[in-house]
């Protein structure tokens, strides 16, 4: 793998997906003295579930424990600290994490109990907890989502689990942008794996779900976090902390030179199993047929962004979108299956971000 490789995969057996990301990325490889202490950082933020959009499946976990186990690594430890306010321990039971470390004998670590030391992150003094940076290989494990304050989050902004309480309350103080890209330049970022399975709308919390029913896998941060905002409607230049993380040295945003690795095709047929009032609301614009998760939760993120800008109401034009359309004439679609439509954007699925720019001129 490559650090401009993206690698997607679709479906509904997670722990599975998660297995055959890190198969195609060989991170076996990547690591490879089978003595490494290896470290897990999954998002949990708060006590919320999974399925709530905030907080990282178990089943990832799951699948990436037995990858790493099947390929002869044992020094493997589950850590996060939660935000300030949050007991660590509440989280990691409610994410069901407790029942995943009896399962695979893998110890979990609570970050907010470490000890911590100061480091010089490209001109910035920032404490990092000693626990995080003394692993060989971190895996990076976060949640594609929104948030309230930097409008998405995903690998850059995960990594503030790895500094202490203290830190944390600093970098709010600061305005989050600035302290999270220089944290980058000291925080591992050695394989990204990505739960993009139900993130939140906008909130860091979860409550309004978007189930898109993929797992990504991605060796650059910045560029992780670059397809996270086309992911969701938005440009990298709307999130500051990208583009600093970008002129300090830790990634790169060129997504044009991304190589995208499909390990298979999104399937017809969502599985969606929490559908809030806000969505449906959004739903309401929608006509769709045998659409796939991922096609269908990008319009979602695309219909937000137009409600944003006060484009949807009453009179407005229903978006067609789903397998179901294939070889059928209408007004406006999006995907491939729409493609005999009077207006039509391609693509299998299309980005939220090139949905938005569609819709906005057609719709």
């Amino acid at each position: 793998m490559n650090k401009n490789d993206i690698i997607v995969i679709h479906g509904t057996d997670y722990k599975e997906m998660a297995k055959k990301v890190m198969e195609a990325a060989d991170v076996a490889g990547r690591i490879g003295d089978r003595s490494t202490s290896i470290g897990l950082k999954p998002n949990l933020v708060t006590s919320s579930t999974p399925e709530s959009g905030a907080t990282t499946h178990a089943e990832l976990l799951c699948g990436a424990i037995e990858y790493l186990q099947e390929h002869g690594f044992q020094d493997i430890t589950i850590m996060e600290g939660s935000w300030v306010g949050e007991i660590t321990p509440n989280a990691f039971r409610t994410a069901g994490y407790d029942q995943v470390i009896r399962k695979y004998g893998v110890p979990f670590y609570d970050l907010q109990k470490d000890s911590w030391t100061e480091y010089d992150a490209r001109g910035m003094k920032i404490k990092l907890c000693d626990k995080a940076a003394g692993i060989g290989f971190m895996i990076n494990m976060p949640v594609l989502k929104g948030h309230c304050q930097t409008i998405v989050t995903c690998a850059l902004k995960n990594n503030k689990g790895v500094i202490p309480n203290q830190e944390k309350r600093r970098f709010h103080t600061l305005g989050l942008h600035k302290p999270i890209a220089h944290l980058n330049t000291i925080a591992k970022n050695d394989f990204i794996l990505v739960d993009n399975i139900c993130g939140d709308l906008d909130f860091e919390e979860g409550g309004n779900p978007v189930q898109m029913d993929r797992v990504l896998g991605f060796l650059d941060p910045v560029l992780c976090d670059t397809f996270v905002c086309e992911s969701m409607g938005y440009e990298k230049d709307d999130i500051e902390y990208i583009v600093l993380a970008e002129k300090l040295g830790v990634g790169s945003t060129d997504l044009e030179h991304a190589n995208i690795i499909y390990l298979n095709e999104p399937v017809a047929g969502r599985s969606m199993k929490k559908r809030t009032r806000r969505v449906e609301a959004l739903e309401r614009y929608i006509e769709a047929d045998d659409a796939c998760s991922a096609c269908y939760g990008s319009l979602i993120y695309a219909m937000d962004r137009l409600n944003d800008r006060g484009m949807l109401g009453r009179g407005t034009k229903k978006v067609c979108i789903g397998q179901g359309f294939r070889g059928k004439t209408g007004d406006i679609g999006v995907g491939a299956c729409t493609s005999c439509f009077k207006k039509t954007l391609g693509g299998c699925p299309p980005k939220a971000k090139d949905m938005l720019e569609f819709l906005e001129k057609n719709l």
